[in-house]
């Protein structure tokens, strides 16, 4: 499920700014003065910390927002006396990103595995620009142009989850519906088929169709995320009309395992669900 997009319906998701505001560039010089002080360079400091190299630029250039771990982490050995937990504090929201999605984003940056099943929209990591575009002209009240091009730039943004190293394994469970309703018409459409055929030829990307005909349904209470976390803890997210809650009790935790493990057995293997949308594509 995952929305996280200014409530219309799926997940933004963090996003490396475009344009790099004050902000972030403030936190971004923060962490490498301290950085320095240190007497670390970044390959030193991001071995310590446990991100990549790329990573640790891109947020001392102001690129990037951090994740919480990140925040933590660099405040644990950096020895920062609380500056930088501080300088994190005054980060301004992120732009196209709905306030109740950030922490589940920031969780989604440091997952080892990700499942998400969607009955209402095509996942955010699996739409396409045009896609995306179609769900945010339908929100009300209208977004300006400007906020609409942050919501979809967002969304587009968030592909380089995919194909990250080391990957991150995902599973992806979608009704067969939200292909057949052809969000934006039959031309979205049908680019949308081939995208989602092209994902699912990457090594650490599963994706299924539910039919739309299916007698027994594990998922009709709604969409729902469950993710793997780098300390093999497990997290759900549910999401409502303007809003969204990150899950973390394990009975919750269970419920949903015990869902998305069924969904996973009631849905069409990968290799179907590639033909059924192959088959979808050539009646449009």
């Amino acid at each position: 499920m995952t929305t996280g997009d200014e409530s219309d319906g799926n997940d933004s998701g963090d996003k490396e700014a475009s344009t790099p505001d004050p902000d972030l560039l403030d936190f971004g010089r923060t962490v490498k003065a301290f950085r320095k002080r240190a007497g670390w360079t970044q390959e030193e400091f991001r071995r310590r910390v446990g991100y990549s190299l790329q990573y640790v630029a891109s947020v001392e250039q102001g690129r990037r927002h951090p994740s919480a771990l990140f925040v933590r982490k660099s405040e644990e050995v950096l020895d920062s006396f609380g500056v930088i937990e501080i300088a994190a504090k005054r980060l301004s929201r992120r732009r196209g990103i709905a306030s109740w999605f950030r922490q589940w984003a920031d969780l989604e940056q440091e997952a080892l595995a990700l499942n998400t099943y969607e009955c209402r929209a095509i996942p955010g990591l699996l739409q396409t620009k045009a896609y995306a575009r179609a769900l945010v002209s339908d929100v009300l009240p209208p977004p300006s142009p400007e906020e609409a091009e942050d919501r979809v730039t967002a969304r587009i943004d968030r592909h380089a989850l995919l194909t990250r190293i080391p990957y991150t394994v995902f599973s992806f469970i979608i009704d067969e519906a939200v292909i057949l309703r052809q969000t934006g018409g039959p031309e979205v459409t049908r680019e949308l088929i081939d995208h989602l055929l092209e994902v699912t030829e990457l090594p650490n990307v599963d994706l299924q169709i539910m039919p739309l005909v299916s007698p027994h349904h594990a998922g009709l209470d709604g969409a729902f995320c469950l993710l793997e976390t780098t300390e093999h803890d497990w997290a759900g997210y549910s999401e409502g009309q303007q809003s969204g809650r990150v899950l973390t009790d394990p009975k919750d935790i269970s419920v949903l395992h015990q869902r998305y493990a069924k969904l996973r057995i009631q849905a069409l293997n990968p290799a179907d669900s590639a033909g059924l949308l192959m088959r979808r594509r050539g009646s449009l």
